[in-house]
């Protein structure tokens, strides 16, 4: 049976992930508060931070970059806080 969390991306209970995402006490907060959903939408925007930003996910400060705004995302914390609800612009016609 699935475990269910409250999860802080969705603001809902949700299905939790099966495993840490990311490593340390960093990967087991965000594995007891952000469900499955909730890190696959963290990675549909991570997608647009990587090409928006240009970043290389093999530098060290590029990784730096990331985190930030994954806390930002996930928690609504530092400087990236409340980016998680970005619209695109519509298209004209």
């Amino acid at each position: 049976m699935a475990t269910i969390i409250q999860c802080v991306v969705l603001k809902t209970e949700a299905e939790a992930m099966e495993a840490a995402p990311h490593p340390g006490e960093l990967g087991q907060r965000i594995v007891q508060s952000v469900s499955a959903e909730g890190w696959k939408k963290w990675l549909e925007h991570l997608t647009m931070v990587i090409n928006e930003n240009g970043l290389n996910t093999s530098d060290p400060r590029s990784l730096t970059l990331i985190e930030e705004h994954m806390l930002g995302f996930l928690f609504n914390e530092g400087q990236y806080s409340g980016t998680g609800g970005f619209t695109p612009p519509r298209a004209k016609k």
